[in-house]
């Protein structure tokens, strides 16, 4: 029976393969703008971080066996500042 990392990578094989034949310009892009929108827009732009959150946490998983500690340490911190400011635009400062 194949693990859960298997069954997840078996999964996303499809995504990674589409992924991998866009430029490499247009996933970072992608990100990029919804992290722009999900600062900008009022109210419920939150959402667009929490796209780019799960996104990160997707590829950390499926990356984690192939890093080493200091590119884990790094990857894991940037997906905690994502999270950080999703929570911060989920729940404003009344």
């Amino acid at each position: 029976m194949p693990s859960l990392r298997e069954r997840v990578a078996d999964l996303s094989l499809p995504v990674i393969n589409a992924l991998n034949r866009m430029p490499r310009a247009v996933p970072f892009l992608l990100v990029l703008g919804l992290m722009v929108a999900g600062l900008f827009v009022p109210a419920w732009g939150w959402l667009f971080l929490l796209v780019v959150v799960a996104f990160l946490g997707w590829t950390l998983y499926l990356a984690w066996p192939a890093l080493d500690r200091t590119a884990r340490l790094g990857r894991f911190a940037v997906l905690l500042l994502a999270a950080a400011i999703t929570i911060t635009q989920a729940v404003p400062r009344s």
